[in-house]
């Protein structure tokens, strides 16, 4: 269905690009019509998929793995704070793993992949096999140091795989397209986040060890998704080239951030990471707050998935029309309503679909558009890295949200410091439309004759180098 006809075409040409600046309709008009000549590794003549097989083919990677891991993550808040005896302060440690190791990680897995020249998918399956081989160890820890490193392992290897799968994405579908071939992707995850709760269910009702059985099942499913990586998704992106000159240093990862684009996005996920509670915390809350059996709360994660499967593809087409960090702005106002809903002075069972419905339109207005929004802001050589920046930022935020929010639970309750988040991430949310806004202020002044540069002799360097659309509908050229 996402399929475009790949069939030889005869393209027509434009020329967009100076009259799309600073319009704010979509990423530009210069990528909406982008000539697939253009676009790296694809062939004069021939139409880009909108979708690429190479983004099909990592989504069953992806949907695999997250039946795997989202069995472990559905029944591990109630397993170390109910089965363990662990207090929230506890589990926010816990939780602050899952987020902080993979985001240190994660800059050294984008930089591999970039500095590989095309090894994105070898160091992807380095990630995901590291992923699966620890998932048998949950078996035998029953302590929170060793529940705590069984964990780190596993977020080491998401961290390594996250950047180098999102540049595969990304290089592999034109510009244009980007924002939906990351909702397809988002999707396809989101169908393993939806199983895996499922099967957990299942496993602890039917299981006489529930806990056990789903661990052991896990780290079977784990182990599919890399052969079906190794087998089915392609060694090197569809659309890219090897690039000429010497390898990039991590100092030049790290001095992507000097590009303004890129600064912004990541200071704005870095301050709305802060204020966003962790999925497992505000299960908790739900949980408690409607009393509701053990066995029914790996349930929960189902209505926030359901949710992001239905949204993550047309939030996906949508933020390639109507700008991707704007979307990404306002998917935390959402968010933000569904804290609200969750402080409303109700008590019945019917409030818990809202607000797993609101919960899951945040991650498809904000997941997959953060990576297609992130992928506009940096040369295609340096995907993996620019891509890492702005996941490392966000994931850190996060991490450091996840341990002061179980240390606020633990001193004045579970109600009181959401309040105290979602007032937090009010004020973050201001803060983060004002860097976007600043950003899009800036390049509206520039004069159509600036624009136009790349067309004079004294340019013709600059017009060969491809400039990238950001997501509010302007374009950020690359440094030379």
């Amino acid at each position: 269905m996402y399929l475009a006809d790949s069939r030889s075409t005869k393209a027509a040409t434009t020329k967009a690009a100076s009259t799309g600046a600073g319009t704010g309709d979509a990423d530009s008009a210069a990528s909406r019509s982008t000539d697939p000549a253009a676009v790296p590794g694809i062939r004069p003549g021939r139409r880009a998929a909108a979708v690429p097989g190479t983004v099909l083919a990592l989504g069953a990677v992806s949907l695999i793995t997250d039946v795997s891991s989202e069995m472990v993550s559905a029944v591990l808040p109630l397993y170390v704070v109910a089965g363990l005896g662990l207090s929230p302060l506890g589990f926010g440690l816990l939780d602050g793993i899952n987020n902080g190791v993979g985001a240190l990680v994660r800059l050294v897995g984008g930089h591999a992949a970039d500095a590989g020249r095309g090894r994105h998918k070898a160091v992807a399956a380095i990630g995901y096999g590291l992923s699966a081989a620890c998932k048998p160890l949950l078996l035998l820890a029953h302590t929170l140091p060793l529940i705590g490193a069984v964990l780190a392992v596993d977020r080491t290897g998401k961290g390594l795989r996250t950047a180098p799968r999102d540049a595969l994405i990304s290089l592999s579908t034109a510009p244009e397209h980007r924002g939906r071939a990351f909702g397809v992707h988002r999707a396809m995850d989101t169908t393993g986040a939806l199983l895996g709760p499922l099967v957990a269910f299942a496993l602890l009702r039917l299981a006489t060890d529930g806990y056990d059985a789903v661990f052991a099942v896990s780290a079977c499913v784990a182990a599919l998704g890399v052969l079906v990586l190794l087998l089915f998704v392609p060694g090197r992106a569809a659309t890219a080239e090897p690039a000429d000159g010497p390898r990039p240093a991590l100092r030049d990862s790290l001095a992507l951030l000097r590009l303004p684009a890129l600064r912004r996005l990541t200071l704005a996920a870095v301050l709305l990471g802060l204020t966003t509670v962790s999925d497992s915390f505000l299960y908790l809350l739900l949980q408690r707050r409607l009393d509701l059996p053990a066995h029914l709360f790996p349930l929960l994660p189902l209505g926030t998935a359901a949710a992001f499967l239905l949204l993550a593809v047309p939030f996906g087409a949508a933020a390639d029309r109507i700008g991707r960090r704007r979307l990404f702005l306002l998917g935390h106002l959402v968010l933000l309503a569904g804290y609200g809903l969750l402080l409303a002075p109700l008590h019945a069972w019917w409030t818990a679909p809202p607000v797993l419905l609101l919960h899951g339109s945040f991650y498809a207005a904000t997941d997959g558009v953060l990576a297609a929004a992130a992928s506009a802001t940096v040369p295609a050589e340096q995907q993996g890295a620019g891509l890492a920046l702005v996941g490392t930022g966000q994931a850190l935020a996060r991490f450091g949200c996840s341990l002061a929010f179980g240390a606020g639970w633990t001193l004045w309750g579970g109600r009181t410091v959401l309040a105290i988040a979602a007032a937090a991430l009010a004020v973050a949310a201001g803060l983060a439309f004002l860097l976007v806004r600043t950003a899009e202020t800036s390049r509206t002044a520039e004069t159509p004759e600036t624009s136009r540069t790349a067309e004079t002799p004294e340019t013709s360097r600059t017009a060969e180098t491809p400039s990238t659309a950001d997501s509010t509908g302007t374009t950020e050229e690359h440094p030379a």
